[in-house]
């Protein structure tokens, strides 16, 4: 082991230490209210930026799942025997587990998952505006009457399921968590929570965290969240085979995805599908180019492109299409790729070798088809000597052809590619010309032209000389194979809760007819 890695191995021994996650084998679990080692076959954790071995842990397998649904179910119980009100209180209340503890978690996040550690800074923000936002719809989440034409009081009201089971990706599990949990419990669901065996502890973190800043009772009951780390073959596919689950909720590819809906309708539980995205980032000529650039920039280069909504399709007016992508490739250079760590480091390195090699490969086959690689494909100048890890330099594809796999599949790297289009109607029929429908954006001084392109791009979020601005306020989702249902906003609370219809006869001598037709009307 080279001295880059050892010093990973160590400040991870000394993270895991603080949050009292540190054994011969790490307590890798939260299940009702403690950590728990988990029970099955040890799973290794590569680190992203040397490529080696990191720290073990062991799948946490079906019998934790088991206590795990039992403990969200009696804490979900306990939650709603409180008032929506003081529901609210202790939501905002657990935040104070985080209090002096961000730091922490966010080396934590950026060592495992391999993320700047800037973003990981920025990300622990995230997980406390989440949780401030949901808890003011505790007291807020408002039924209606309806005026139904019979001598009934019809009225409704938004009921949670129960307990809903949770699964979140690699590429962003500190945020995923927190997105997720807030509205889930803010509905009054208990929660089993798996994260992807790859990045499995910023997620127990959270959990414990929240749960033990209580005092004198007045915290998140013990049980209401659960984190359990494993494989999908094993505590995945236990999870949302479990019966107690009834809804499930995951955040990551198509094929997972399609498996994950698969499973729940064998047993008729809905699901919600936050998936992949090939977004489409367009640029008409008389854009402010200046922003756009950096705006393209950002969209695909951030996070190493490894972000759902990265804009890895930059569409661009035939007539400023040679200007707009040498000054991209020229910018792309100059991005800061390091390590993690490094506080100017803006790009780290993939997460894992499996993409890597996915990246890596996409990236041959589209030259081998007759793309052109202006800047990148291949692994970045000026590294460490011991940085072995999943790194790949900032790529801009150009001579790109809308049937290349590269212009339909998601890469989930760092890799732009860019074609040329004549007018609206072009630039709409290429952005809608994949499987894929979760966002895109449109670069424009016109206006009208602005709201007319965004009107007919086929995605659940578009932005108008912007790019990934989002906000835990606005709903967030796709079409096609990048999902369905909602995260974020008050379509993501909803989609924590059922409807429930209820009759109140109000007529003193109601009529009771055989069918449908009871009550004076």
């Amino acid at each position: 082991m080279n001295s880059l890695s050892q010093h990973a191995c160590d400040h991870l021994a000394e993270l895991l230490k603080g949050f009292g996650l540190a054994a011969t084998t790490p307590l890798s679990n939260w299940i009702d209210g403690a950590l728990v080692a988990g029970e099955g076959e040890e799973i290794t954790l590569i680190n992203p930026a040397t490529g080696e071995a990191l720290v073990s842990y062991r799948d946490a397998g079906t019998t934790l799942i088991e206590r795990a649904t039992q403990a969200a179910t009696r804490g979900q119980r306990e939650w709603m025997a409180l008032t929506a009100s003081e529901r609210g209180r202790r939501m905002n209340s657990a935040l104070r587990g985080l209090e002096g503890h961000e730091e922490a978690l966010a080396q934590l996040e950026s060592v495992v998952a391999g993320k700047p550690i800037r973003d990981c800074r920025a990300e622990v923000g995230k997980v406390r505006e989440m949780f401030e936002y949901y808890a003011g719809w505790c007291d807020k989440q408002h039924g209606e009457v309806i005026p139904v034409p019979t001598s009934h009081l019809n009225y409704v009201r938004h009921v949670p399921y129960g307990v809903v089971g949770q699964i979140t990706p690699w590429n962003a599990p500190m945020f995923t968590c927190a997105w997720q949990l807030a509205p889930a419990i803010a509905a009054g669901n208990g929660v089993v929570l798996k994260p992807s065996e790859l990045t499995p502890f910023s997620s127990v973190v959270i959990a414990q965290l929240l749960e033990c800043s209580g005092k004198f009772g007045q915290g998140l009951p013990k049980g209401l969240i659960n984190i359990v780390n494993g494989l999908g073959k094993s505590t995945g596919a236990a999870l949302t085979d479990h019966p107690t689950i009834s809804k499930l909720v995951f955040v990551g590819s198509p094929q997972s995805g399609r498996m994950i809906a698969e499973a729940g309708a064998r047993r008729l539980v809905p699901s919600v599908l936050e998936l992949g995205g090939k977004s489409a980032n367009i640029v008409f000529a008389d854009a402010k180019l200046d922003e756009a650039v950096a705006g393209a920039q950002a969209a695909i280069f951030a996070a190493a492109g490894q972000s759902c909504v990265a804009g890895s399709r930059l569409l661009i007016e035939r007539s400023v299409f040679e200007q707009v992508t040498s000054r991209l490739a020229r910018a792309a250079e100059q991005i800061a790729v390091g390590l993690p760590s490094d506080e100017v480091t803006r790009m780290g390195p993939l997460q894992n070798r499996r993409q890597f090699e996915q990246v890596t490969r996409m990236i041959e086959a589209a030259e081998a088809a007759g793309a052109r690689v202006l800047t990148g494909g291949k692994r970045p100048e000026g590294l460490p000597d011991e940085a072995h890890g999943y790194f790949i330099a900032p790529t801009v594809l150009v001579d790109v052809t809308p049937e290349m796999e590269i212009a339909q599949q998601e890469v989930f790297g760092p890799v732009l590619i860019a074609m040329a289009f004549e007018g609206e109607a072009e630039a709409i029929q290429l952005a809608n010309e994949t499987r894929f429908g979760l966002a895109g954006a449109v670069w424009s001084q016109d206006v009208a032209r602005a709201h007319r392109v965004a009107g007919q791009l086929r995605a659940g979020t578009v932005w108008v000389n912007s790019y990934k601005a989002i906000s835990v306020m606005s709903p967030f989702g796709g079409f096609g194979d990048s999902g369905f249902g909602r995260s974020s906003g008050l379509d993501g609370l909803r989609e924590y809760t059922v409807p429930q219809s209820v009759w109140v006869e109000t007529a003193p001598e109601a009529s009771v007819a055989f069918g449908y037709g009871s009550g004076v009307g």
